[in-house]
């Protein structure tokens, strides 16, 4: 059982100044009382006592709270992330200098870890910024302090306009423990994912934003031209030995009759051929040479190629970010169907213009609409007598392959649709 149990390093101080003060104070009046001091001398002299017993007292506690406040302010300094402050030691040597040693080793180490952290997070952060998926960073709070480049496909605005901001004010609602856009048609086309990592202490929320739209699409296009590719293939190796026979039989035979049907069995056959290489051409991989392209020069350039079409050219822009060759082919694509589409006497308009960090190219024609927008972008489907369905579906490959997007859009206003094609800028291309 202990008889004494001290609370604090304080208390101890005093009880055993106040302890050693009574024996040392008793002690003296005792030896006053044995030299017959007088009682005057035995009060003054036992004051002195005190009183310089005092003195040492306070300074011996003095230095002690010192030492300790000293080692203190190097852990305050620790805790707030500075690991390159130190406090000075109270004595020179002794378990002070030691322990004072032991925080700087301490700090030394910390520091260490902190930098590879830091690293760590400098290398977490440039490889979320290479992503394509917008990717968001929220704080404890939580409010916006980080997103990556393609933070541009969700809103047109950089993201540090957004700076701060919760995810409320960006159109997102937490709902059964997922986030989630509050507007439907965002909602329907993103999946956001969400994790949470420490950093500096602190709990961040990490929000993934995966385009549901675009995933369906590369799928339901890998499909097609897996279809395609082997239909193809079929179809190839059916008329080829078709073709060889009917022309070499054309030549024996001796029938005008005859000799007509096997020309026309050729010439099918050839027709056929033409037809399955042109839907070949929506599987084959190209490679984008992308460069600043003048918009004069290209919309000149369209004129000069269209000159049987009429249409009207807007230009709100100087140059936008593209491949010339494939582009060209787009707005020609584009354009024809616009001019098919339009009444006779109508004018269609092409804009060019820019918005944030895209250029915007639009297409308007005066024609009857659309019905069904959702099948115009699929593979062999065409709303024309005559159409083969892989305009738009290769128009499509193309913007996407840009990190574009391409959007057929009925007029509300007055009939018929507006072709919407949007294209990063370098910065965001890149």
């Amino acid at each position: 059982m202990k008889l004494f149990i001290f609370k604090s390093l304080e208390q101890l101080l005093q009880v055993c100044f106040i302890a050693t003060s009574f024996i040392i104070v008793s002690l003296w009046m005792v030896i006053g009382i044995i030299q017959d001091w007088t009682a005057l001398n035995i009060v003054l002299t036992s004051t002195g006592v005190a009183a310089i017993f005092f003195l040492l007292f306070s300074y011996i506690y003095s230095r002690t709270i010192i030492a300790f406040k000293r080692a203190s302010m190097h852990l305050d300094a620790v805790r707030n992330n500075d690991y390159c402050q130190y406090s000075k030691p109270a004595f020179t040597k002794g378990k002070v200098i030691e322990f004072h040693q032991d925080l700087k080793n301490l700090s030394s180490h910390l520091q260490l870890l902190k930098s590879r952290y830091d690293q760590h997070i400098f290398l977490v952060y440039r490889l979320i910024e290479q992503l394509d998926s917008p990717i968001m960073v929220f704080d404890e709070r939580p409010q916006l302090t980080y997103a990556n480049t393609a933070f541009n496909e969700l809103f047109p605005q950089p993201w540090q306009i957004f700076r701060n901001s919760s995810p409320g004010l960006l159109g997102l609602e937490y709902v059964d423990n997922n986030w989630r856009f509050k507007e439907k048609p965002r909602d329907n086309k993103w999946q956001i994912r969400h994790s949470e990592f420490i950093d500096q202490g602190k709990t961040h929320h990490l929000m993934v934003f995966v385009n549901i739209e675009s995933a369906l699409r590369q799928s339901q296009l890998s499909a097609w031209q897996q279809l395609i590719r082997v239909l193809g293939h079929e179809i190839r190796n059916s008329l080829t030995p078709v073709s060889a026979l009917a022309q070499g039989l054309s030549l024996k035979a001796e029938g005008e009759r005859e000799k007509k049907a096997l020309d026309v069995i050729t010439e099918r056959c050839q027709h056929l051929e033409e037809f399955v290489s042109r839907y070949a051409s929506i599987t084959k991989p190209f490679h984008l040479n992308c460069q600043m392209i003048s918009v004069t020069n290209i919309a000149q350039r369209i004129q000069r190629l269209l000159k049987d079409i009429d249409f009207e050219i807007e230009i709100k822009t100087e140059n936008f970010w593209a491949d010339p060759a494939f582009i060209e082919q787009v707005l020609l694509n584009v354009i024809k169907n616009a001019d098919e589409a339009s009444e006779p006497g109508e004018k269609i308009k092409l804009v060019f213009r820019e918005k944030g960090n895209t250029s915007l190219i639009e297409v308007v024609d005066n024609g009857h609409g659309f019905a069904n927008l959702d099948n115009l972008f699929v593979p062999l489907y065409s709303t024309k007598q005559n159409g083969q369905g892989i305009g738009l579906s290769f128009c499509r490959n193309i913007i996407e392959h840009h990190k574009g997007t391409i959007e057929l859009i009925n007029n509300t206003n007055a009939s018929g649709v507006t072709v919407s094609i949007s294209l990063p800028l370098p910065s965001i291309a890149s």
